[in-house]
């Protein structure tokens, strides 16, 4: 009887150990983020990201606005800037930078700054009867804006330097 109760003990005491061994090598929970704090940090990234484009580094705007959008898919202004970052590099991005516009404007179908440049991005590939049907959404939401597209409709490209006419600006 004696010697069934120490294997027991001895088993308790092993398997107890191993438990608490278990539970030393883990790493600690990070605590759940809220949404409030996930919406400030997609924000700060968001702006972090816009930043970048006014210095016109796309690539690393690129990466902030794609984390922006990882905390809040929902930010029609990060998918409009972060399709602006992806047209900016080239025309292998272009049609990730279609997608963006599209999601911003299916978000906020009165963000005028995308329909802008999704009308600079289609006159890029060649078709300008997309850039005139963004353009005349974009008479009704933004004169400035619009005239700015008709410009670029009419000469085919660009104005250079870069004015980031349609690029939305930081948010608090």
């Amino acid at each position: 009887m004696k010697t069934t109760i120490q294997h027991l003990l001895s088993i308790v005491l092993i398997l107890g150990l191993s438990t608490g061994l278990d539970a030393a090598g883990s790493s600690p929970k990070k605590p759940k983020e809220t949404a409030e704090e996930r919406e400030r940090a997609a924000i700060q990234l968001y702006n972090e990201g816009t930043a970048l484009l006014f210095e016109s580094d796309f690539r690393d705007a690129e990466k902030r606005l794609k984390q922006s959008l990882k905390k809040n898919k929902e930010l029609a202004e990060a998918h409009n800037n972060l399709a602006f970052a992806l047209r900016k590099q080239g025309p292998r991005e272009y049609s990730a930078a279609l997608k963006h516009y599209n999601k911003a404007i299916e978000l906020n179908p009165k963000l005028a700054e995308a329909y802008m440049y999704r009308g600079v991005l289609h006159v890029g590939m060649g078709n300008a009867e997309l850039a005139s049907a963004d353009l005349t959404i974009l008479k009704g939401l933004s004169p400035k804006l619009a005239t700015e597209l008709e410009w670029v409709i009419e000469n085919g490209k660009e104005k250079e330097p870069a004015r980031f006419f349609g690029v939305t600006e930081a948010q608090s």
